[in-house]
């Protein structure tokens, strides 16, 4: 069974699982289906808005499918977001990759 299988089954035990989406979505991407990856990160971060990680993976998918003012859209939420949870390594991170579309 391929990871993307394991995972599912792993998800249909338990479906909110952020951390299982997040993985899930990550394999997406690494076989170039970003229509599901970016399906599944928006999920999470619409249902929980402080899960940090899955912003950076959104917008930087949101940049390489062309969608520049979406991507910059969620780099500002995550920024947001970080810094309401006090995370500066995340927050760092989102602005360096925001400041690398911006400017």
């Amino acid at each position: 069974m391929d990871r993307i299988e394991r995972i599912k089954a792993f998800l249909e035990t338990n479906p909110t699982d952020n951390f299982l989406r997040h993985a899930l979505a990550l394999e997406y991407i690494k076989i170039g289906d970003g229509l599901n990856a970016r399906t599944l990160f928006e999920a999470i971060l619409n249902t929980s808005p402080d899960y940090i990680g899955s912003y950076y993976h959104l917008a930087k998918l949101l940049e390489q499918l062309g969608e520049r003012a979406l991507a910059i859209e969620w780099y500002e939420k995550g920024m947001a977001a970080a810094k309401t949870a006090k995370d500066q390594h995340a927050y760092n991170e989102l602005q360096s990759a925001y400041e690398d579309l911006v400017y």
